[in-house]
């Protein structure tokens, strides 16, 4: 069992409140009366296991995660091989560069693309 807590009757998102399609994920999931639990990753630190967990269950490398095209990334680094221990220490030092929103419910974890995507878990 992992450290992030899930439930068939609730989706956790996982977003920053910097994030235009964040907030028009969240708009929606609230007009259609879905049971969000909202954790802001710039308010709430990812931990490197729940990091890792996320990269675990959206069945990708952390690496992977990360959004390298984020301004913040170009700021900040360059592109390299990095180590995963790197590129967690790369996302919890800025959250703002990991891909996000992230729904997750029960089992499913899905990378929410638009705003609608939330529909499918």
């Amino acid at each position: 069992m992992g450290e992030i807590a899930t439930s068939d009757r609730q989706i956790t998102l996982y977003y920053s409140s910097r994030s235009t399609r964040a907030k028009q994920t969240l708009a929606y999931a609230k007009a259609e009366g879905l049971p969000i639990q909202e954790i802001d990753i710039l308010k709430t630190p990812l931990t490197g296991t729940q990091i890792v967990e996320l990269a675990d269950r959206l069945k990708i490398k952390v690496s992977d995660l990360v959004n390298q095209e984020h301004p913040s990334y170009y700021s900040h680094f360059q592109h390299h091989n990095f180590s995963t221990d790197d590129w967690i220490k790369m996302i919890r030092k800025n959250p703002e560069i990991m891909k996000q929103p992230i729904a997750l419910r029960g089992n499913l974890t899905i990378l929410i693309e638009t705003p609608t995507d939330i529909i499918r878990i």
